[in-house]
């Protein structure tokens, strides 16, 4: 849950002189270094690899532009040439964060997990059409050319498949699917757009034999028929969903996460008191104590150590 990022001073050190973000992920080195900067500092159980979700557009011929306060732009899709992209060109493009994830897992000790990741066709969708007015979605360019996004979407699912399958080849151990803005599926189409580009991936990583984490952001109580359709290895819950709710309905699965980030800008009691909450109630069940989305770039990493060591020493 970005656990490399602009609240580490090594980071924004880094980022410092690598302003172009985009070429920062497709620098093996630096990207390995920055993976494990939170490894080194804190000694979590898994790093995540240094990449970003909106690499698999760039590979598939998007031009991506990240602006400081603005966030990601993406240059117009060319659909013709998008719809014949050659599966080996798209790999070529992306060996520089293969080879970050070889370079990573040698680095990182046995008992370490390497986590790799991919955004969900609907999240990139709405990246590569630009479908976002800041946290709504544009209705009237989601209902113009339906049928093309359906095509769009089949094209995503096959080479988000090739980029896990190439992640897999190169050393991760985990595979974790990001539908950050799943919440904003209108409910017509959410069968559509969520359950079936991600069970289609799941399936995928089943068949690979690698565990799979899913993080549909936002989707409320549909989290429950996701998590019984869908059906992932681990369900990332996020801070809008009551730990009591998911708890009595999220079965057979592994839940992760929960916590509001924003908790580690309050005092250390209101953060203590937050974490205690989520391991009380996960304590009997498969649980992954983590964040329900990002850590926020003004989180204090002395903050973050003081969480880690909390949960490590809790008893109750």
């Amino acid at each position: 849950m970005r656990q490399a990022g602009r609240y580490l001073p090594e980071f924004r050190e880094i980022r410092l002189r690598n302003p172009d973000f985009i070429k920062l992920c497709l620098n093996s080195e630096l990207s390995s270094n920055i993976t494990l900067q939170p490894i080194n500092r804190f000694d979590l159980d898994s790093a995540i690899i240094f990449s970003d979700i909106l690499l698999v557009p760039y590979a598939l011929g998007q031009h991506v532009n990240f602006t400081k306060n603005k966030g990601p732009k993406l240059s117009e899709l060319n659909i013709n040439s998008f719809m014949k992209i050659n599966k080996e060109e798209f790999s070529k493009k992306l060996i520089p964060v293969y080879k970050a994830i070889e370079i990573t897992r040698k680095k990182l000790s046995k008992d370490k997990s390497l986590i790799g990741f991919i955004g969900a066709p609907w999240t990139l969708l709405m990246y590569m059409f630009d479908l976002k007015n800041n946290n709504e979605i544009n209705l009237n360019k989601f209902n113009e050319e339906e049928e093309l996004r359906k095509q769009i979407i089949n094209k995503l699912i096959e080479y988000l498949c090739i980029h896990v399958k190439n992640q897999i080849n190169a050393g991760v151990d985990v595979i974790q699917i990001f539908d950050s803005w799943a919440g904003l599926i209108p409910s017509t189409y959410f069968n559509e757009y969520c359950i079936k580009p991600n069970k289609m991936i799941v399936d995928f990583c089943k068949k690979e034999k690698i565990p799979v984490i899913c993080f549909p952001k936002g989707i409320g109580e549909k989290y429950e028929n996701f998590n019984n359709l869908v059906r992932p290895d681990g369900i990332n819950i996020d801070y809008d969903i009551d730990p009591d709710w998911a708890k009595k309905n999220l079965k057979n699965v592994v839940l992760q996460g929960g916590l509001d980030p924003n908790i580690l800008l309050k005092s250390e009691k209101e953060t203590i008191q937050g974490a205690t909450i989520y391991i009380k109630k996960f304590k009997d069940i498969p649980y992954i104590f983590n964040l329900g989305h990002g850590l926020l770039p003004e989180t204090d990493p002395d903050r973050v150590d003081k969480l880690i060591k909390f949960y490590r020493n809790f008893n109750e």
